[in-house]
């Protein structure tokens, strides 16, 4: 077995401790000078030395891996679950004994139906077959093309890697089944025009419940209905009927407008005539009421001295009544003449 050549126990980088850094060409070629010095031609010592310092190497460099600060790691020894580890720097068994797993818990994903955004990659966010996605059928037997977006994380990511295969496709599936369903409980006005909310409302209830009992470790966020039209051939129709609807909008919003314009003003003019009335008729109560209460005060007094009362009430008429008189004569019945002291020129002085 041909001998290697010591190098004086001198590392191979540099000379001994009172020499300077060598140049770069220098220390090429004592590197060079090692290496030929570890595998010569023919030797079997150099290859093992080789391969062993090859395998420390691509050990180390699978020894370590990081997790980013939104997922966790599922470990895997031999291929059964080990652990889970936190985001950071963390080391493994390496040549495959150990397998770390990153999942994003913290992230929210999306899956889209019906379209495709610029620049996706993963193939369960984007549809194969948007076409037969989007195809529905409404409660009242038409047709729709519904596009929505699903957004979830991953709440348990043991379930989501190891009970359900292939999550991400299953989900896929779940969420078309549930809003083929909601939408067939549907007419097409309600799912064009009026029923989007509970749509989205309804089917996120459905979808989570499904993922809750397939056990698949996913939280469904938000489902978010986009663009729904009818097909194609149907277009204009529809263009026509929802203009036809919104013509007819338009005509009650006017009628409502004329109708909260006229109708308070009628209902204002009402109460008015209403609050006169009442007033009228307190007035005409308040001034009998008081009728009522002289007379009863003029009958009792009258009660009391009628022949007083009577010739008070009658001088008190006659001086209510005279003054309205153009011409007065006064007859004595006892002296029956007119009395000598009247003027009875001045009384044609005397206006009404």
């Amino acid at each position: 077995m041909p001998t290697h050549k010591g190098n004086g126990g001198q590392s191979p980088w540099g000379g001994g401790a009172n020499q300077g850094p060598p140049d770069l060409d220098a220390l090429l070629r004592q590197v060079r000078d090692w290496f030929r010095q570890l595998l010569p031609s023919g030797g079997p010592r150099g290859i093992i030395v080789l391969a062993i310092l090859a395998l420390a190497v691509l050990g180390a460099w699978m020894a370590y891996y990081t997790v980013p600060s939104d997922s966790v790691a599922v470990v895997q020894r031999f291929g059964k679950y080990l652990k889970e580890v936190p985001p950071g720097l963390h080391f493994k068994l390496p040549l495959g004994i150990d397998v770390a797993t990153i999942v994003p818990v913290k992230r929210q994903l999306k899956q889209e139906f019906g379209f495709t955004t610029p620049g996706s990659s993963d193939p369960y966010k984007s549809p194969r077959d948007d076409k037969r996605e989007t195809e529905m059928v409404t409660g009242d037997l038409n047709a729709a093309l519904v596009e929505w977006v699903v957004q979830y994380r991953i709440s348990d990511p043991v379930r989501f890697l190891f009970e359900v295969r292939e999550p991400s496709e299953t989900l896929r599936y779940v969420s078309e089944s549930v809003m083929r369903e909601v939408v067939g409980d549907r007419t097409v006005d309600e799912v064009i025009t009026i029923g989007r909310q509970e749509i989205e409302t309804e089917a996120l209830a459905k979808m989570q419940t499904l993922t809750t009992k397939y056990e698949m470790g996913i939280s469904i966020d938000q489902v978010q209905l986009k663009n729904i039209n009818p097909p194609a051939p149907v277009q204009e129709s529809f263009n026509e009927v929802n203009q036809a609807q919104q013509e007819k909008e338009k005509l009650i919003n006017e009628a409502r407008r004329d109708y909260n314009k006229v109708i308070p003003l009628a209902e204002g003019e009402k109460d008015q005539r209403i609050r006169e009335a009442d007033g009228y008729r307190l007035k005409r109560i308040n001034e009998a009421e008081g009728d009522v209460a002289r007379f009863s005060a003029l009958l009792a007094e009258y009660s009391k001295a009628p022949e007083v009362t009577r010739r008070r009430i009658y001088i008190e008429t006659l001086q209510d009544v005279m003054p309205h008189i153009h011409s007065k004569i006064i007859i004595d019945e006892q002296a029956r003449s007119i009395l000598p002291l009247l003027n009875l020129d001045s009384q044609k002085q005397v206006k009404p």
